[in-house]
């Protein structure tokens, strides 16, 4: 019999690389591929305007309580747990698709974004993580001169 000390410190390993490997846009094989061992890994989807990044993930059936968002340095973490609760006792189940167990995603922030300022809301099982930018990562319109104009206001003035 294999022993469930050995079974646990492999789990953390696998977690420890999984979480060295994720970056802001996540490798979506790396996700899947190792869900199964320790829980479930929730789908995210990461938008970028002008203004800031915003993550989305898809975490039905959770409590605030049950859910956690942390900086650490450049990286946002993302964990929580879904707990399975029988209702009914003698209940046989023949199909069990709904994932439960903990979870944690970890993201790298870029370093043109403000993690002083995330904002996180939960709301209807999607949990919104908004990421500002720095105001220098901001896009600004440049006017552009055109050679040979005069700047508005100055008369040409003429040669005798």
């Amino acid at each position: 019999m294999k022993s469930p000390l050995r079974w646990e410190r492999f789990r953390e390993l696998l977690g420890a690389l999984r979480r060295r490997r994720m970056r802001l846009i996540p490798d979506r094989r790396s996700h899947s591929e190792f869900q199964g061992i320790w829980g479930f890994g929730p789908p995210v989807d990461i938008c970028e305007d002008n203004d800031s990044l915003t993550l989305t993930m898809e975490i039905p059936g959770l409590n605030e309580k049950d859910l956690k968002v942390e900086v650490f340095g450049d990286v946002l973490v993302v964990s929580g747990e879904r707990n399975f609760e029988r209702d009914e006792k003698g209940k046989n189940y023949r199909v069990m698709e709904r994932s439960y167990g903990a979870f944690s995603r970890s993201f790298r922030l870029p370093s043109y974004v403000d993690p002083e300022h995330i904002d996180a809301s939960y709301a209807n099982g999607v949990l919104m993580i908004q990421i500002p930018k720095r105001a220098e990562a901001k896009p600004k319109t440049i006017g552009v001169k055109v050679a040979g104009e005069l700047p508005k206001g100055k008369a040409a003035s003429t040669a005798a």
